[in-house]
């Protein structure tokens, strides 16, 4: 149904705006009067917007805002829009788009001039572009902003002109034109074509905005180079330079900004949980020491962002992917010349859900987001899952898992996977270990670390000293998670290993064991052997029995107090214990 909108108010300064804009759109051609149609719609004037820039309030406190270089003539075309059938044709995807125009030597990038309106509106359309102003009525031959299939339009229009040329030598997004080349002269044979084309075909460049042959430049907030993709320096100072949050609205807009350039970011939304904390509904605004630790460790981050390299498609990938109790991540990589590369980072925060899964499914989950997240990366490729939980492997062979694990293990048979497990020095199990040995404080902080993929905290311990032995099944657990054997043993000894193992499985953080009396009990260190002795033997409920009994109460009676777990001990080695306890 068509609509009919009047004008509406301007003061005189507006009002000069608008009648300068009509004038210079009459003088090229773009509008012509118009008296009869069924569609107008009413002209607004808008505040151009700089970038974000900090200032001084009255307060003499720094506050982040955007500074008005100017104003806009817009038409407010919603209630034509709503009754336009919508244009979905594609914008090409960012990060793959700045991944093929990365890694050549010379560019140029060109820049349409007037993009929008050097596209022809039908005739029979035309009148439903009226507008109605203090000076008239007017309807445009070129398609204006405000449409809401302007965009699709004018993509599809470009990639008609350069189809045969796009993802070759050039890259295409709006009005935007980046040609590339390896070289100084094939860059320059392929500017040569895409003038030649713009030439044939009437489009029409920004002679100021273009640059020629150069070894980097700025696409879409991003720096392009031979060596990578990087943040783009100016925005990311300006980001580092706002102030802590004073309201809902500033860490929105924060977290908007910084989130722009979350493929650089480890763990972005574990880092940011704090401040995504604060934009939950009805959630009283109180920027605390978390979300000022967390404000402050993004814009460290954003200033040391890493190069990301483009994906070279004959190489497999790898995959890093982990899990913390209310967040997964994954960063996406590939070895070239035997050096590990990144090509992105991503991460994301747990639902209500997903955060009551245990950890085992939580690694999985890890995998799951990331195959999913990386998919048009991965699929009909080689792909090398390295994970921290060495169940993984044991899930995948298992025949009872539950329903949703099922599910998750049918979509991992789509692509060709090889699960690996973190690993740290030989015989230690990286991160598994860790989590069975006590350490305090000031031990932990001592530990040597070592990161086994670059700017990824996957650690691994080196040793431990003598005051935490390894457990007497560190040799099984490792076989288990590595399907290594330790160094030094006799053929007899790694047999005999093989054998034992089979009758243990993992579960990240215990050791279980497939008893003859088809119980399964936990394996237990030595150290804790005592703890568990007292318990049986001198708590409220113990009774003071004698060793042989007390061993044999530890070995048949399942205990809530040990996660209704029974633990498996040498009876020999209870009795002394007793002895000296």
């Amino acid at each position: 149904m068509p609509k009919r909108d009047a004008q509406r108010r301007l003061n005189p300064n507006m009002k000069e705006v608008v009648r300068k804009e009509v004038i210079k759109l009459l003088n090229v051609g773009i509008i012509y009067p118009i008296s009869d149609s069924k569609w107008v719609s009413p002209v607004q004037v808008v505040p151009k917007k700089s970038g974000i820039t900090v200032v001084k309030n009255e307060a003499n406190e720094l506050v982040p805002t955007r500074m008005t270089t100017g104003w806009r003539v817009c038409i407010d075309y919603r209630k034509l829009n709503t009754a336009t059938s919508k244009d979905h044709f594609p914008l090409p995807f960012i990060d793959q788009m700045l991944e093929r125009l990365s890694g050549h030597s010379h560019y140029c990038f060109l820049d349409g001039y007037s993009g929008y309106n050097q596209i022809a509106i039908a005739p029979e359309d035309q009148e439903k572009t009226t507008f109605t102003c203090p000076f008239g009525t007017f309807a445009y031959r070129r398609m204006p902003f405000g449409l809401c299939n302007a965009p699709a339009t004018f993509q599809r229009c470009m990639m008609s002109i350069f189809s045969d040329m796009v993802e070759r030598f050039i890259e295409v997004f709006m009005d935007d034109f980046s040609v590339f080349g390896d070289s100084f002269d094939q860059c320059l044979h392929n500017l040569s074509k895409v003038l030649a084309r713009c030439e044939h075909t009437n489009l029409v460049l920004n002679w100021e905005k273009c640059h020629f042959m150069v070894n980097q430049g700025i696409v879409l907030g991003h720096v392009i180079s031979s060596k990578g993709i990087e943040v783009d320096k100016a925005k990311i100072d300006l980001i580092a330079s706002m102030p802590s949050p004073t309201s809902v609205k500033e860490v929105r807009s924060f977290l908007g900004h910084a989130g722009f350039y979350r493929r650089f970011i480890q763990d972005f939304s574990k880092i940011a949980r704090p401040m995504c904390n604060l934009l939950a509904k009805d959630m009283d605004f109180v920027f605390d020491q978390d979300c000022e630790n967390a404000f402050n460790a993004l814009k460290k981050m954003l200033t040391t962002a890493p190069i990301i390299i483009p994906p070279d498609w004959s190489l497999p990938f790898e995959l890093m992917c982990d899990a913390s109790d209310y967040a997964v991540g994954a960063v996406l990589g590939q070895r070239v010349d035997k050096k590990p590369h990144a090509i992105y980072y991503a991460s994301r925060t747990l639902n209500d859900a997903q955060l009551n899964y245990s950890t085992t499914e939580k690694e999985l989950l890890a995998v799951i987001f990331a195959l999913e997240k990386f998919r048009s990366y991965l699929i009909t490729n080689k792909v090398i899952v390295y994970t921290d939980h060495a169940a993984l492997k044991y899930l995948l062979a298992k025949k009872d898992a539950k329903p949703r694990l099922i599910r998750w293990i049918l979509l991992l048979q789509e692509f060709d996977l090889e699960i690996k497990d973190k690993k740290g020095s030989e015989n230690v199990v990286a991160d598994h270990l860790s989590r069975l040995v006590h350490v305090s404080n000031e031990e932990e902080d001592s530990l040597p670390l070592r990161e086994s993929f670059p700017d990824e905290q996957l650690f691994s311990i080196y040793a431990l000293n003598s005051l935490n032995p390894l457990p007497w099944f560190a040799d099984i657990v490792n076989y288990l998670c590595t399907n290594e054997l330790p160094a030094g043993l006799s053929t007899f000894q790694r047999d005999k290993l093989r054998k034992q193992a089979r009758y243990y499985f993992w579960d990240d953080p215990y050791l279980f064991k497939h008893c003859p009396d088809q119980v399964i009990r936990r394996c237990v260190p030595e150290g804790d052997f005592k703890s568990i002795l007292e318990f049986c033997h001198s708590h409220a409920c113990g009774g003071h029995f004698g060793a042989k009994k007390t061993a044999s109460k530890v070995l048949q009676s399942g205990l809530a107090h040990l996660e209704q777990s029974l633990v498996m001990v040498a009876p020999t080695l209870l009795t002394k214990l007793l002895q000296h306890s």
